[in-house]
């Protein structure tokens, strides 16, 4: 059985993608959380449930093993420790129970799995609950989780012969596939309920946890022919899970800086917007007039979430060269003359440079922002880029900067209307523009 959370491996310039970023922090958050409303009476309805399916196992079904009080206390223990092991994998955390749940349903009594089940998954919050950080009511939850270990259960009581043996494969191939329906089912009726949250978003999260399940029963399966001859051989999984302990606090040790290193960039980010303000009003309130149009069009061309990000970058930096311009020539209230004009073409250069020193993300940010004037015929600069050969964000913020400036009073002029504004957009769309960027601005700015 595995815990559905999001999660994800640090990527670009260690940086999560944004989307995963939130979703790891409403992770976290939630677990800090009262259940409450909804959320609480699903978890009463299911982990009741539980207790009950429970109840009718342990009066129900046949005892093919007799129950060994001891091995019963040590499982449960391991359970409990293998549970505490939260690993990042993919887009969700995995916990290493499977080495010690596939054991347990060949060493004790089926009918007794499911509880020994919810036991360890209790026990594994005693030492939060000693410290007083762990909420009573979250252990509803563990009874829920405790749904998947119904479905092997159920599927080796039908079994006549239960001695583990790699010729049943398709016996136990069958009991993985009805615990990870169960898995699901439980899991996806306390998130639709309590959470509203659909199957099929908690399928993409579940999906690797079950992936880890997977990989780890044939090792449960190989600890349980061994026990069957030994019962003290259920101990051979205890340093598999000091081991996997040990790498899933690294990998959360590197969640946890990859977290602190995109808060960092976005920091830095609207630091260098308020430097760049601070140094000319109209600069820096026009960068940001132009985020909210480039975030627009991001959605309206449907960027992924990672584009979308370095897209809010780009917009908000796209001028911070500016600040390298001498601010005669930036605040000059007439046309620049030919000397001025390509001073200032230079701010592309020096923004790059700038983000280039901050390196990182940020870095990655800057080469972008060096192609914010490029034209789709090429006579843009610095330089002289074609058509798709300039990064797809750049062509974006390129239009809805040239928007922005349009409909923003100059000290040399006036401000135009929005309409004449797209109109000169479309003119330019084909040689100065990207003519699908073009259409999806119109398209953002007819719905607002």
């Amino acid at each position: 059985m595995a815990s559905v959370a999001p999660a994800s491996a640090p990527a670009e310039s260690a940086a999560l993608d944004p989307a995963v970023e939130l979703e790891l922090a409403e992770t976290r958050g939630r677990k800090r959380r009262h259940l409450v409303g909804r959320d609480l009476l699903s978890s009463i309805l299911i982990g009741g449930g539980f207790l009950v399916a429970a109840g009718l196992a342990l009066a129900y079904l046949p005892q093919h093993r007799p129950t060994v009080p001891w091995l019963v206390a040590v499982l449960i223990v391991v359970y409990a420790a293998a549970s505490r092991v939260e690993f990042a994998v993919g887009s969700g955390y995995a916990i290493p129970t499977s080495l010690v749940f596939v054991p347990m349903l060949f060493v004790l009594p089926l009918r007794e799995v499911p509880l020994c089940v919810a036991a360890g998954l209790l026990l594994r919050d005693v030492p939060e609950l000693t410290r007083g950080l762990f909420k009573l009511d979250r252990g509803l939850l563990r009874l829920v989780a405790s749904w998947h270990a119904f479905g092997p259960v159920l599927v080796l009581a039908l079994a006549a012969d239960h001695t583990p043996s790699m010729r049943r494969l398709p016996l136990y191939a069958a009991a993985l596939a009805a615990q990870f329906a169960l898995d699901f089912f439980s899991s996806a009726l306390r998130e639709r309920l309590g959470l509203g949250i659909s199957p099929r978003k908690l399928l993409g999260f579940i999906r690797w946890a079950w992936f880890v399940d997977l990989a780890l029963a044939p090792v449960g399966l190989a600890i349980a022919m061994a026990a069957r001859q030994q019962h003290a051989a259920v101990l051979l999984a205890v340093p598999l899970v000091a081991l996997l302990r040990f790498f899933a606090r690294e990998r959360e040790q590197g969640l946890d800086h990859a977290l602190e290193l995109s808060q960092a960039y976005r920091g830095t980010a609207l630091l260098l917007g308020d430097v760049v303000e601070a140094d000319d009003a109209y600069t820096g309130s026009h960068s940001r007039d132009v985020v909210d149009l480039v975030l627009a069009v991001c959605d309206e061309l449907g960027l992924p979430p990672r584009e979308r990000r370095n897209a809010e970058f780009v917009a908000l930096l796209h001028d911070v060269g500016k600040i390298r311009i001498p601010s005669e020539i930036i605040d000059k209230p007439g046309p620049l003359d030919a000397e001025e004009r390509a001073i200032i073409n230079t701010h592309t250069i020096e923004g790059e440079r700038l983000l280039s020193q901050v390196g990182g993300l940020l870095g990655h940010v800057g080469r972008i922002v060096r192609s914010c004037h490029e034209r789709w015929d090429g006579g843009g600069y610095p330089d002289g880029l074609v058509g798709e050969a300039t990064p797809q964000i750049a062509r974006i913020v390129c239009a809805c900067d040239a928007y922005s400036a349009i409909t923003t009073t100059r000290p040399y002029r006036a401000a135009r209307t929005a309409a004449e504004a797209v109109e000169e957009l479309r003119l330019g769309a084909g040689t100065q523009f990207d003519p699908q960027v073009v259409e999806a601005l119109e398209r953002v700015l007819v719905s607002t």
